[in-house]
């Protein structure tokens, strides 16, 4: 019997699809992995460009492990997914599928779930016009809040957002960080910024607002899960929506520390959203569960 066949897939230009192997690239760990399980693994590396030749690879294997961020240089899975779920449709298995990041892979999660152990004041907007409608005047009530675009990663799309004026100010000034690496604060009308956020809403974007959690700087735990079993956690002291020390955004005191391993077994983390030593410990921006598009984790975000 011919040994299954996976295709991982991540996003890349054509030179690197031609000199891609299974030693020179970041996933190399994968690859070893599973030709340790009998698993034949190849490199697919994708972009637009050659997207049929890609879809012609994936038709070839049993299955497909997909490593693309939903934002990437300007560049969206706008025309991945749908291929990806027609690959689907004719065979090969498809990890993470489209339609399961639709369901648990985008920051909508956080308002589906507010209701569990982990929930907190969490508001959905589904239109400029409701965002316009309802968001100033709990800015104004509730204090500092975290809004986020549904699909992103890296801090893209998710901002820090607080009064810096008097209500009464008829410039309603706010004060703003984006979550973005290298960002600083900075200080325009409240009306000038929820402008800026309305291209969230394109396509079916949504927008979350959570309130901003002061215990940030404690850290962030991702729980990492196979299938429906824990298998380990991160813990990493994060920077993402803290003000950047005088040195500046690129100085060493402003970069995220280390991601930091434990075992599903770890005493330290077996009540991450429960009280107890972690939970009191370390907090989240917004101290809510979430999954990323790309990896297989929960995480305090």
């Amino acid at each position: 019997m011919a040994p299954f066949r996976i295709a991982i897939l991540w996003r890349g230009d054509r030179e690197a699809r031609r000199t891609a192997s299974a030693q020179n690239n970041r996933y190399h760990r994968i690859f070893e992995e599973l030709s340790g399980l009998g698993i034949h693994a190849e490199p697919a590396v994708y972009d637009e460009e050659f997207a049929d030749e890609v879809c012609e690879q994936l038709l070839k294997v049993d299955g497909v492990l997909v490593w693309v961020d939903p934002l990437s240089r300007g560049k969206t899975r706008a025309l991945l997914d749908p291929m990806l779920r027609d690959v689907a449709s004719r065979g090969p298995w498809i990890s993470a599928h489209p339609d399961v990041i639709l369901k648990m892979g985008t920051k909508e999660v956080l308002y589906r779930t507010k209701h569990l152990g982990w929930g907190t004041d969490t508001h959905l907007y589904r239109t400029a016009t409701e965002f316009d409608a309802m968001f100033p005047s709990r800015l104004q009530s509730d204090g500092p809040r975290v809004l986020k675009q549904n699909r992103g990663n890296d801090g893209q799309g998710v901002w820090k957002v607080e009064p810096a004026s008097a209500p009464t100010d008829a410039a309603n000034v706010v004060r703003v960080l984006h979550a973005l690496r290298g960002s600083v604060p900075e200080e325009l009308p409240l009306t000038e910024f929820m402008s800026r956020c309305e291209t969230y809403f394109a396509s079916g974007g949504r927008i979350i607002d959570q309130p901003f959690q002061p215990r940030l700087p404690e850290g962030m735990i991702r729980c990492y899960m196979g299938a429906d079993e824990v298998v380990g956690f991160g813990h990493q002291l994060i920077k993402a929506l803290i003000p950047p020390p005088p040195e500046g955004p690129d100085s060493p005191a402003a970069q995220p520390g280390p991601r930091i391993m434990h075992g599903a077994n770890a005493a330290q983390s077996t009540c991450i959203c429960s009280p107890g030593p972690v939970s009191n410990r370390i907090a989240g921006s917004t101290a809510c569960c979430g999954r990323s598009d790309a990896t297989n984790s929960l995480s305090i975000v």
